[in-house]
């Protein structure tokens, strides 16, 4: 099924005449973080996207994302408060997949720093003992990871965040199981539902639109999104994640 990436892919370059059609950016600061075993390469199509229509976006320069290594997290930190400080601004932080899981923990620990969260395909609510169609792949690099990382509470049951929050997910997603990417919708939170692949979700068309919307919104005053007459179909209805299904630990 994630050989729907490659329309995908495919199906932005073509589109690429649309972007006049997006809502331009107000020239922030974005970090973008690629998923599992990915690199920046994997962001390009995604952060040149956003530099056209009017944001600083910037890759995160760790090399290939291996999972939580102290490198990674300290990178990860170190970069954030970098772009920050030479922003003297929030910065929007978009996680794809395991990098959404990145995305959130910082914006949890430095929320002045974090203007908002956008999620793709990430498994936000996956606790050590579910699993995923790579769990094989990321157990064999654990002994590369930080010892005191370790997911034995899902992010539902963790502190809610202080920033808005966007998951944006897919439920023919082939790699992560779509349920374990809901979270609660509040007042700044939400899930937005495309169709597609995971792999395939940083070159989306519908992904792109709903990024640069929700990046679109003036600080301060964010609202839920909601997709323009003409896109309907991209966007079918979304299911928000319900606390009281939720088990605790498995």
């Amino acid at each position: 099924m994630e050989l729907r990436a490659i329309g995908e892919r495919a199906s932005m370059s073509f589109a690429a005449p649309l972007r006049r059609l997006l809502p331009r950016g107000d020239g922030h600061h974005v970090i973008v973080l690629p998923g599992f075993t990915a690199d920046d390469r994997s962001t390009r199509p995604l952060r040149l996207l956003l530099r056209d229509i009017g944001y600083h976006s910037h890759g995160w320069r760790l090399g290939d994302n291996v999972g939580p290594t102290p490198a990674i997290l300290e990178g990860l930190y170190g970069l954030l408060e970098r772009i920050h400080r030479d922003a003297l601004a929030p910065v929007s932080i978009i996680g794809w997949s395991l990098g959404g899981i990145y995305a959130r923990e910082l914006a949890r620990a430095t929320p002045e720093h974090v203007r908002q969260v956008i999620t793709l395909g990430s498994p936000i609510q996956m606790i050590d003992q579910d699993s995923s169609s790579v769990q094989g792949t990321y157990d064999s690099l654990k002994h590369l990871h930080d010892p005191s990382v370790q997911r034995h509470v899902r992010d539902a049951f963790l502190p809610m965040l202080a920033v808005p929050a966007t998951s944006i997910y897919s439920r023919t997603d082939g790699v992560v199981k779509w349920q374990a990417s809901l979270i609660p919708r509040t007042e700044r939170s939400e899930n937005i539902r495309v169709n597609g692949s995971h792999c395939g979700l940083g070159f989306s068309n519908s992904v792109a639109y709903a990024i640069a919307d929700r990046l679109a919104q003036p600080e301060g005053e964010w609202r839920h999104f909601k997709a323009p007459s003409w896109l309907r179909t991209s966007f079918p209805p979304a299911q928000d994640l319900d606390l009281a299904k939720l088990p605790s630990a498995t």
